[in-house]
């Protein structure tokens, strides 16, 4: 048996908890079924525009992620950005070629295989084997699953796994639906270029231009967690439409070249469990974490994913 750790998705969670195993000195391979690596911490290109269209910010309220933060800063990774909501005790920080530099960095020197979308799991004499949707059978002495709960709980299903103390069951998202449009001319959006509506329609508004990350005029908006339930699962072109009806005091719609809309089913953890991850009762270790664990968000995928690697290091030194 390997010892190699197994860690199913490459969002922040996962490639944090992956650098840290690595500087333990711990074998460690890293599974997403997603083209690129960093999760809802995303950046897409359309042509010369570019978009932040998962998370936005993130602010660095504890002193590991600090230190992190610190240092991608002064590689020029990361930077201080300010949007103009109401608490502004902490910077806002976002990645300076967009957010997705900043997951970057962390799994640059790890090994992380994607396209890789792990369907089922199972318990193997001295740790785990897990199947990939292309057929692939990968074997780990301990599993670290950092997707989001719902997902998680899919594959527990999917393979016949029950785990009878089940927090994941209590964990829950907001959907958002995150449309990208590609404008003629800047946006009406204030400097410096975020603004948090929380209409009906539009929660969140961002200019990725005045943001520094597109060299042409863009913007994000994020509809509302009501808004984007509703129309999840129904015509993303009639939503999206409807979310360019409701900002046009911002963005004019004669002034839109192209849009494009993307559905984040599981965008922001609303119910979380306590800790930042959970330790299920099996005979290898089996770990889940995420921003759907401890504080959240950003910052809270990222202290989820060093816990779940100090929790491992400990256990290896026993």
């Amino acid at each position: 048996m390997t010892n190699t750790i197994l860690i199913i998705g490459a969002g922040i969670a996962g490639l944090s908890a992956a650098q840290r195993l690595a500087e333990a000195n711990l074998p460690v391979l890293v599974l997403d079924k997603g083209k690129g690596m960093g999760g809802r911490m995303a950046t897409r290109r359309v042509g010369e525009a570019v978009f932040d269209h998962g998370a936005q910010f993130f602010s660095a309220k504890t002193p590991d992620f600090q230190h992190f933060v610190g240092k991608a800063a002064e590689l020029g990774i990361a930077r201080e950005w300010w949007p103009g909501i109401a608490d502004t005790r902490h910077p806002r920080w976002v990645g300076t070629n967009g957010m997705n530099a900043v997951t970057k960095f962390l799994g640059e020197t790890q090994s992380v295989h994607q396209g890789k979308k792990v369907i089922q799991i199972q318990a193997i004499s001295g740790g785990w084997r897990v199947s990939t949707d292309d057929h692939e059978p990968l074997e780990g002495a301990a599993l670290l699953i950092t997707i989001p709960a719902p997902q998680a709980l899919d594959l527990l299903e999917n393979s016949g796994f029950h785990l009878p103390e089940n927090p994941l069951r209590q964990i829950a998202y907001h959907p958002c639906l995150a449309l990208m449009a590609t404008l003629d001319r800047p946006s009406s959006i204030p400097s410096p270029g975020g603004l948090q509506t929380n209409g009906a329609v539009v929660s969140w508004l961002a200019d990725n231009y005045q943001k520094g990350i597109s060299k042409v005029p863009s913007v994000t908006i994020h509809a509302s967690p009501d808004f984007s339930r509703k129309h999840l699962d129904g015509d993303l072109q009639e939503a999206g439409k409807l979310m360019l009806d409701a900002v046009q005091v911002f963005i004019n719609p004669a002034e839109v070249l192209e849009w494009h809309i993307h559905p984040w089913r599981y965008s922001l953890a609303y119910e979380r469990h306590p800790a930042p991850f959970f330790e299920a009762e099996t005979a290898a270790p089996l770990l889940f974490g995420g921003d759907g664990f401890g504080i959240g968000n950003v910052e809270g995928a990222y202290l989820s994913g060093l816990a779940m690697a100090e929790q491992l290091i400990g256990n290896s030194k026993r």
